[in-house]
């Protein structure tokens, strides 16, 4: 993974988007990373693997919450508004 600093990034933006389609670039500012750039084809891959990530927690809570005899019926009656 290569790193510039904010300053380079600033007057190499071509060179940084050249760069990010091989490997993430990740851009410092006064000796602090804050920023990472990263191909397109990177960020999808990066957001499927975290939408896939999140399915299975969900998937683990139901199934927990299933066994110890959460129902349909009881899940509505917790989130029934009372006011």
């Amino acid at each position: 993974m290569r790193t510039i600093t904010a300053s380079e990034a600033k007057q190499g933006l071509a060179g940084v988007l050249d760069a990010a389609a091989r490997e993430p670039v990740v851009i410092r500012r006064h000796a602090r990373d804050v920023a990472v750039v990263l191909s397109m084809q990177e960020y999808e891959r990066l957001s499927r693997l975290n939408v896939a990530e999140f399915q299975r927690f969900c998937d683990a809570v139901g199934d927990k919450a299933t066994k110890t005899g959460l129902t349909e019926a009881k899940l509505a009656e917790l989130l029934a508004d009372d006011a």
